[in-house]
């Protein structure tokens, strides 16, 4: 999941980068496909060289060797200027267009639980212009409606964000979760299966998934870890073990 998650970086992109899985995938990232990549930490830090991973997105690490170290309004104003190319979040429910929620469960006045909030979210899925989700998946996270709009996907459809305010030609572009690799499909804006992981078959995330997905007349597969990435992300990234 790592491993695919970081082959999506476009060598040269300016990217957000939210806490955990996010943040391995950039590491690995800037260790193989994408090294000019600059990583954007929602509490200021731009550019940073990731020698060790990070914990939060505010400490000190995010800064290291960076090119500048700001504050959040100075790193949302430039996201809202249009030069952050991609976000990279998480969520705890993800609907058919890609809105993630990340606030509540249940009624957000008498939620069954609280989650963590949307700290950046909502500001990184409505000013980026294409957003990356990875997130474990199964039916119940994968749902028809998210309990709350965390982070706008595409709404309700073809035209919402739009409609909404937010910039045209942004949105959801990626999900990557333990499952495999989906897109969203152009003229509708609903996911879509891209390619299923190893040893997965794309009856298994039909099975995982609480709404239709759309399945093309080809579903991919992607490429298990080289020996290279899992070396690096064992010694190198994550040599605690605090993911992998």
């Amino acid at each position: 999941m790592i491993c695919v998650a970081a082959r999506l970086f476009e060598d040269g992109t300016t990217c957000f980068i939210g806490t955990g899985l996010p943040m391995l995938a950039g590491m690995l990232a800037a260790k193989t496909t994408a090294p000019n990549i600059v990583l954007v930490f929602e509490f200021g830090g731009m550019g940073a060289i990731l020698e060790e991973l990070p914990r939060a997105v505010g400490e000190a690490r995010t800064y290291h060797k960076g090119l500048s170290a700001l504050g959040i309004c100075d790193i949302m104003e430039t996201a809202q200027r249009g030069f952050i190319d991609y976000g990279f979040l998480g969520g705890a429910q993800i609907d058919p267009f890609g809105n993630l929620n990340s606030v509540t469960i249940g009624d957000h006045d008498h939620p069954k639980a609280r989650l963590p909030g949307s700290g950046g979210g909502n500001d990184v899925g409505s000013l980026c212009w294409r957003t990356i989700a990875i997130m474990q998946h199964d039916a119940r996270r994968f749902i028809p409606k998210v309990d709350f709009v965390t982070t706008p996907g595409y709404l309700t459809g073809p035209g919402a964000r739009e409609k909404a305010g937010l910039p045209p030609g942004t949105g959801p572009a990626y999900v990557v979760s333990t499952l495999g690799l989906m897109d969203f499909d152009p003229a509708t804006c609903r996911m879509r299966l891209k390619a299923v992981h190893p040893g997965v078959t794309a009856e298994e995330v039909i099975k995982n998934t609480g709404f239709d997905l759309v399945i093309p007349g080809t579903v991919d597969n992607n490429a298990p870890p080289s020996a290279e990435e899992l070396r690096l992300l064992r010694e190198e990234i994550d040599p605690e073990k605090l993911y992998v």
